[in-house]
């Protein structure tokens, strides 16, 4: 096998069903940069970033992600229209299909790992037709080391092949793109998108079933970080709530900033080594961590750039979801390894677009797995093809498209760990206040840290509270550094009937939610239902 690139290590992939194969194995980040701009698959950014675009497909397509029904997972997997199962048999006839694609063509294999407790560590082998989407591998999953590497056993493969078109009728997908879980022989296999999300996300999604089947752990779509008492902090969201934005705190080292595990031995761990952020909008000031990582080594995707290389982070023309992947070196307070203690405060960040939720508000225990399995944010005008007015929309566990399980298995977990930890448990809005998205304002962002830093700091522990006339939820009086008129929402709308009429309507619109899961849920999961509605 030709190696142009003077690697020290090459392999074969012969067992995988890929014969002659060029492959270029573990090459460093700057390397699969400059195949990039050499294959004319990317530019570069005036920041020293690449620049790609990923096709068709700028986020995830999840009608086309897929579970191999089989011993494994018949009797585990919660299916439905989330978790749609694929026949073992196409599962099969597709994969050698894709193999036989990336036969005699150049590929790009990585060694990586998953988790970074190393009790729940798991080594992935990573073939990939493109380079940057090796190198986007390389950003996103933990890094062994060079001696790791030497005796280095994968348990888990993901074969990527973006420029492979599946044929509807005859494998068994849905249509030319698709993203398969196999369980039983622990294959992630993805073809016909470019979207890398789809890489961290499959392996995302395995260890939500490894994780709680096997390991008594509970998988977490959160970010997490640390303060120097050692204490930890979980923050639960939806894409564009503020996830990553609000755990990377100055005054706190990030543990990482999407995806965990929570041990019984109450440990948090990161399942990542780098993070996957939104850049719509960003700029230096409001989020100066994640505008520095944007340097050598990172990937921005589906952005617009001038001639010159600058990028227009406000500009939307190829997509909402304009994204960039970065190592988590690239943030200078970090926590190694990314493991914490001790959690003890909890955030579900909201962004509610009707602009009706408290800034912030402390959740009884019956609250917080009621509004875990709503995993409640709102959906934008403009954000999707058709919405045209804000629309409510709910992922359980604030992560449904990756939990094979059935919801309330995570949400049993979660509460038993809130009652032995004594966690605190907050329902954060970052999203609109004095009225719905189009005539209210977003909460601004100096507020919302301000009243997480004082929750943190048990700054809201002896003042007084109000609780909400439709939600039942309890709203600090005060809060240090916010003006206390924007800690009640109904305060802030100059029409207080239609803010009453809009609340009830989200109210009601939690409850219709909910019936799915009322049949799973205890009298005290119940209690946590909103009063009116």
């Amino acid at each position: 096998m030709v190696d142009k690139h003077q690697t020290t290590k090459t392999i074969s992939l012969k067992k995988y069903g890929i014969n002659n194969a060029t492959v270029y194995y573990q090459l460093p980040s700057e390397e699969l940069h400059n195949e990039t701009l050499q294959k004319g698959q990317g530019k570069e950014a005036s920041s020293g970033a690449l620049a790609v675009n990923t096709g068709e497909f700028t986020g995830r397509s999840p009608q086309d992600r897929f579970i191999v029904r089989d011993e494994v997972t018949e009797d585990r997997v919660w299916w439905g229209n989330i978790n749609i199962p694929f026949d073992s048999d196409k599962f099969d006839a597709l994969y050698d299909r894709v193999t036989a694609y990336l036969s005699e063509n150049e590929v790009y294999v990585r060694d990586s790992y998953a988790c970074a407790h190393e009790d729940y560590r798991l080594n992935i082998r990573v073939i990939n037709e493109y380079p940057w989407s090796n190198m986007f591998a390389h950003n996103m999953f933990l890094r062994p080391t060079e001696d790791e590497l030497e005796n280095f056993d994968p348990e888990w493969l993901i074969v990527n092949a973006p420029g492979f078109m599946a044929d509807s009728e005859r494998d068994g997908t849905r249509q030319h793109n698709f993203a398969i879980l196999n369980f039983g022989k622990k294959i992630a296999l993805i073809g016909g998108t470019g979207y890398t999300g789809e890489i961290k996300k499959g392996i995302f999604s395995a260890l939500n079933f490894i994780l709680p089947v096997f390991k008594n752990t509970l998988p977490m779509h959160c970010s997490a970080n640390v303060g120097e008492d050692g204490e930890t902090a979980i923050f639960f969201g939806l894409s564009g709530t503020g996830k990553t934005t609000l755990s990377a705190d100055p005054e706190r080292k990030l543990i990482g900033d999407d995806e965990h595990g929570w041990t019984a031995n109450n440990e948090v761990f990161n399942f990542e080594g780098g993070c996957y952020a939104k850049v719509i909008d960003l700029s230096p000031k409001k989020e100066p961590d994640i505008f520095k990582a944007i340097k050598p080594g990172a990937i921005l995707e589906n952005v617009a750039m001038d001639s010159e290389g600058h990028v227009d982070f406000k500009d939307t023309s190829i997509t909402q979801n304009t994204r960039v992947s970065y190592p988590i070196y690239h943030i200078d307070n970090i926590q190694q390894p990314s493991i914490g203690q001790n959690p003890k405060n909890i955030f579900f960040l909201t962004a509610d677009a009707f602009g009706v939720l408290p800034p912030i508000s402390k959740l009884t225990p019956g609250q917080a797995a009621y509004h875990f399995i709503s995993g409640y944010t709102a959906k934008v005008a403009g954000t999707e093809a058709g919405i045209d007015e804000p629309l409510p929309s709910f992922s359980a566990c604030f992560g449904a498209p990756f939990m094979p399980l059935h919801p309330t298995k995570y949400a049993e977990m979660l509460s038993a760990k809130m009652k032995t930890s004594g966690v605190n448990v907050w329902l954060v809005n970052t999203g609109w206040t004095g009225g719905p998205y189009g005539t209210g304002r977003r909460m601004k962002l100096k507020y919302t840290r301000a009243m997480i830093t004082a929750a943190l700091k048990g700054q809201l522990k002896d003042v007084d509270y109000e609780m909400h006339p439709i939600f039942g939820l309890d709203m600090p009086k005060e809060c240090p550094n916010v003006p206390s008129e924007v800690l009640n929402p109904r305060e802030t709308w100059e029409d207080k009937e239609a803010y009453d009429a809009k609340a009830e309507a989200l109210a009601k619109s939690f409850k219709k939610n909910f019936e799915k899961f009322e049949s799973y849920a205890n009298k005290e999961i119940l209690s946590g239902a909103p009063i009116k509605g």
